[in-house]
C-alpha cells in the first residue's frame, strides 16, 4: 500500500541539479556523455561529490581501492554498516543515468538524514565505486573488486592502450592498490548493500511500473581473443595462399552468436562489442585481430559450457584456416541470487512508495562484487524506450525521486 507521509522524502529539484551538474563534467570531445575513469573529467566528478559529502557533514575517506566514501555513524556500537552505492563512471558515448542515480541517490539520503537529524542504529556509507563500466584494462568493477579483494595481482598489471598499469591508475585516484589484500572488507563488514539503478531495459514501462525489486543478477564472462595470420598484399596474394585474420576472427564472431542463440535452461547472451583489426589497410590482408566478447547468464555452469563449446570451434578454425587462436580470460563475476527476505524487505519500501513489480538484472553491477561479503538489494527505476549505454537514455527526475524514496524507505526498515 502506497504511504505518502514520509520524513525522508527526496528534493527532487535538488536530485535534479546534482545529475546535471555531473552531466557538465564530460570529455566534450567524445560522444554523448563521456566520463571514463582515471581521466580529469572522472576527477573532477570525484571532486565534486566529495565536497557535496563534506558539506553535509559526512566522514570522507578513500580506501586501498580507489573507491570514494562518505559516512554517517550509527547509534549503536559494532553494528555493521548499511552501504549504498554504485558509480560516475561512464562508457564511451553514455547517457547521464547509468550509476549515477545511485550515487545521487546515497547523497541524496545522507543529506536528507543530516536536515531531519535523524541517527540510525548502523553506521552508513554511501560509496561511489571506482570504474564499475568495462574500462580500457579489459576489468570491469575495478573498485567493488578491491573492495571485497577479487582483484588479482595480474588484473592490477594490466596496461592500458596509452600504457599506463591499473594499479598505478588506482594510485592516481588516491587509493593504494598494495594495500588492497590487508584492507579489504570481508563477511560481516558490511550489514547490507543497497544500489538505485536505471533499469536499462523495457519491463518496467512495458508494464507501467514505477519501481522493479531486483531478484537477481547475471553473471558476466569476459575475454579477449587474439586472432594471428600473416599480412600480406591484398591484391597479388591468391586467395588459397591467405591466412587472413579477419575472416577466422568473423567465423569465431558468428559462432559465438549461434551458439547463444540456442535454448537453455536460462536466458544467456552474448556479444562482441570491441575489435581491433591490424594492419587496418585496405589493400591488406589483416594479419592479427583482437576482440573482446563476453557472455552474461543466471547460470555460471552455463556460461562455462558456451565457453568451452567456442574454444573448441576456435582450435577447428586455426587448423582449417592455418591460423593461431588464443583466448585471454580478463575477468568473470558470479551470478547472485538475491535473498529473499531482502527481496520481501526492499518490496516492502518499495510498494509504500510506488507501483512495483519484481525482476531479474540482465547487467552487472557492483552490487556482484558485494554480495560475495554481504546480503545485497537493488531497485530499478524505468528507462524510456529501454534504452542505456547511448546519449538517448533517459530517467524523469521524478521517476529518480521515487527510486531515492523506495531505497531511503528500504534502508530504514532495514536500520529498524
Amino acid at each position: 500500500m502506497i504511504t505518502k507521509d514520509f520524513q525522508l522524502k527526496p528534493n527532487t529539484a535538488r536530485i535534479q541539479n546534482d545529475i546535471e551538474t555531473l552531466a557538465k563534467l564530460v570529455d566534450l570531445t567524445k560522444p554523448g556523455w563521456t566520463r571514463r575513469p582515471f581521466t580529469r573529467w572522472y576527477e573532477e566528478s570525484r571532486e565534486w561529490l566529495k565536497n557535496e559529502m563534506t558539506k553535509y557533514g559526512l566522514e570522507v575517506s578513500i580506501d586501498s581501492a580507489s573507491n570514494l566514501i562518505g559516512r554517517i555513524p550509527g547509534k549503536e556500537e559494532g553494528l555493521a554498516p548499511i552501504m549504498i552505492g554504485s558509480h560516475t563512471d561512464t562508457v564511451m558515448g553514455g547517457g547521464r543515468f547509468d550509476g549515477i542515480i545511485g550515487v545521487v541517490a546515497g547523497l541524496e539520503i545522507a543529506r536528507r538524514i543530516k536536515e531531519e537529524n535523524i541517527q540510525l542504529r548502523h553506521p552508513l556509507e554511501i560509496v561511489d565505486f571506482t570504474a564499475e563500466e568495462p574500462s580500457e584494462f579489459g576489468i570491469s568493477t575495478i573498485g567493488s573488486r578491491g573492495m571485497v579483494n577479487n582483484l588479482t595481482d595480474d588484473m592490477l598489471q594490466r596496461k592500458d592502450p596509452s600504457g599506463l598499469i591499473l594499479k598505478e591508475g588506482i594510485r592516481q585516484m588516491g587509493g593504494h592498490p598494495e594495500r588492497i589484500r590487508q584492507q579489504a572488507r570481508n563477511e560481516g563488514d558490511v550489514a547490507l548493500y543497497l544500489e538505485l539503478h536505471i533499469e536499462q531495459g523495457p519491463v518496467l514501462e512495458q508494464n507501467n511500473k514505477k519501481l522493479g525489486v531486483v531478484t537477481g543478477i547475471v553473471g558476466i564472462q569476459r575475454y579477449r581473443v587474439i586472432v594471428e595470420g600473416r599480412p600480406n598484399h591484398a591484391g597479388t596474394t591468391p586467395m588459397n595462399m591467405r591466412l587472413d585474420a579477419l575472416p577466422g576472427a568473423s567465423e569465431l564472431i558468428l559462432a559465438l552468436e549461434n551458439i547463444c542463440n540456442e535454448t537453455y535452461s536460462e536466458q544467456v547472451v552474448g556479444t562482441v562489442g570491441k575489435l581491433n583489426v591490424e594492419p587496418n589497410g585496405s589493400n591488406v590482408i589483416p594479419g592479427r585481430v583482437v576482440f573482446d566478447l563476453e557472455i552474461r547468464s543466471l547460470e555460471t555452469e552455463l556460461m562455462e559450457q558456451i565457453m568451452n563449446r567456442l574454444i573448441e570451434r576456435g582450435q577447428s578454425i586455426e587448423s582449417l584456416r592455418g591460423l593461431s587462436i588464443s583466448f585471454d580470460c580478463l575477468s568473470k563475476s558470479e551470478p547472485i541470487r538475491v535473498n529473499s527476505r531482502v527481496i520481501d524487505t526492499v518490496k516492502k519500501g518499495c510498494e509504500q512508495t510506488a507501483e512495483t513489480i519484481t525482476l531479474p538484472s540482465g547487467a552487472g553491477h557492483d552490487a556482484n562484487q558485494l554480495a560475495k561479503i554481504a546480503p545485497i538489494g537493488m531497485i530499478f527505476v524505468p528507462s524510456k524506450d529501454g534504452r542505456s549505454h547511448c546519449p538517448e537514455e533517459w530517467t524523469s527526475y521524478e521517476d529518480v525521486a521515487l527510486g531515492v524514496e523506495a531505497l531511503a524507505r528500504s534502508l530504514i526498515l532495514f536500520d529498524n
